[in-house]
């Protein structure tokens, strides 16, 4: 099996770096194109992998083809991809385009939608995807290895969940991130030194997220584990929920899916 990838950037980087660390194919099955020569130059270098400055190059020469590329380049690369054969394997990792906007950019059929998100740079991440009807159980246990090998995957039968994911695991980095951010700023407000406060709030988030994965339990009951009647949780979760952090949370996933839904629109 051979895999061009059209895009060479950070997500573009990720899988390459997943799929062979999981031996999915070896360097010499891949070829990367991109824009930047020096992009190029670079995963040449840290991968072995054959690089081109043609789109029509990678894609033809492949058995599966990874459309790493932003949004806004579709309407200009996917014309360039054609012809494809009807054997080809098409997958999109572009926010908010659509299955039938590389259908018809494509003038193919074999398509698969994802969404991966940041965290597979470290293999640490989540990908939801769906594919067209003509896509083989062969060429969706490709995708799968190919999706695996960041992380976690779920397929789900119906598009519309890619937007909704889109919204929810796709940006939920961001806002992960960003609560880290306020809560380190926060330890230093009070008092504590940076590296500290770094330290305390990247080890109570990651182990945070593991307690839910490995103890199997709702949320809100680990929470109540931790809230102690008249405790200092209580005060402060009293200051989140006056904030309105849950619904800042609410309207933060709906807007990132709206914005989804618009770039599939255009």
């Amino acid at each position: 099996m051979r895999i061009g990838f059209i895009g060479g950037g950070v997500m573009g980087e990720a899988i390459i770096k997943g799929i062979l660390a999981k031996k999915v194919v070896k360097p010499t099955a891949i070829t990367v194109s991109d824009i930047s020569k020096q992009r190029l130059a670079t995963l040449k270098e840290r991968y072995g992998v054959t690089t081109t400055n043609k789109n029509e190059q990678a894609a033809q020469s492949s058995d599966v083809i990874i459309l790493a590329i932003k949004p806004s380049e579709m309407d200009t690369v996917l014309p360039q991809l054609r012809p494809l054969s009807s054997k080809q394997l098409v997958i999109s990792i572009a926010a908010g385009v659509t299955l039938a906007t590389l259908k018809k950019g494509l003038r193919h059929n074999r398509l698969i939608r994802s969404i991966p998100n940041m965290p597979g740079q470290i293999g640490e991440g989540i990908s939801v995807w769906t594919a067209t009807p003509e896509v083989t159980q062969k060429q969706k246990d490709t995708a799968t290895a190919i999706l695996a090998s960041l992380g976690e995957e779920i397929y789900v039968a119906s598009e519309k969940y890619i937007d909704m994911a889109t919204a929810v695991s796709g940006s939920g980095p961001g806002y992960i991130f960003l609560i880290a951010e306020a809560l380190t700023d926060a330890g230093v407000h009070i008092g504590l030194p940076r590296t500290v406060a770094e330290k305390l709030v990247i080890e109570t988030l990651i182990g945070s997220g593991r307690s839910i994965k490995m103890l199997g339990e709702h949320p809100a009951s680990l929470r109540n584990k931790v809230t102690s009647p008249g405790g200092t949780t209580t005060e402060g979760l009293l200051e989140l929920e006056t904030g309105g952090l849950r619904s800042l949370l609410l309207h933060a996933v709906i807007a990132a899916y709206e914005k989804s839904l618009s770039l599939g629109s255009k």
